[in-house]
């Protein structure tokens, strides 16, 4: 009898020990995936001083480290926005700056700049829409920045003074040392929720929002 209580204390203590486990596991889980912009390493892919599109109350966090003068950063900003409006709600999109080319420090300073004035967005479609002519690498012409800028409204004495602000090189700074130790050394480049796009292709980033989505809304 006695030895029969022991086997069904046993049986009893690990039954509660796989249950405790098994929620300890789920739990963790669920932690890592909601509380990814409470996690240490979420700063690496989202700052205070990030520009933000989309709701930002959005669980999937797509972080593009783009250069404006980077000309397949052009090219994938449409497909970019047709995978927020299809996610809409449920994607955000983070921009960090990698500044690789040669002017590309003085068009994210002018977006930054328009961002004061609240005009980020359509600085940077207006930037990327003229960029073969302003960021031509063969015959680059930066000055033509300052052309294209005055047709969004902008007050353009305010945008060059504060185009010296302190702190847009501050954040210039900042995300070169974030996109050093993540490894970045090709723009865009993407992560979503902190995972790297292994496959650079439009269809590799489709899937990889896809499965995030479907981690929190499916």
């Amino acid at each position: 009898m006695k030895n029969k209580l022991m086997i069904y204390l046993a049986v009893g203590l690990a039954l509660v020990l796989t249950f405790v486990g098994a929620t300890y596991m789920y739990q963790s889980s669920q932690k890592e995936k909601l509380d990814f912009l409470a996690s240490e390493k979420a700063e690496l892919f989202v700052r205070d001083h990030s520009p933000r599109y989309g709701n930002t109350d959005a669980k999937v966090i797509l972080t593009e480290f783009l250069d404006p003068e980077c000309e397949s950063c052009r090219a994938f900003y449409p497909v970019v926005k047709s995978f927020l409006n299809e996610f809409e709600g449920k994607v955000q999109l983070v921009v960090r700056y990698a500044p690789f080319h040669q002017n590309s420090k003085i068009a994210i300073r002018a977006l930054e700049a328009a961002r004061m004035q609240g005009k980020y967005w359509e600085a940077l479609e207006l930037l990327f829409y003229h960029q073969p002519k302003w960021g031509n690498h063969h015959d680059p012409k930066p000055e033509l920045i300052f052309e294209y800028l005055p047709q969004l409204g902008l007050d353009m004495e305010q945008l060059k003074q504060d185009m010296e602000a302190e702190k847009i090189e501050d954040i210039i700074k900042q995300d070169q040392k974030d996109l050093r130790a993540l490894s970045v050394r090709a723009t865009p480049t993407f992560f979503v929720n902190g995972r790297p796009l292994e496959e650079f292709s439009v269809e590799a980033l489709y899937q990889l929002l896809k499965d995030e989505v479907a981690k929190f809304y499916d």
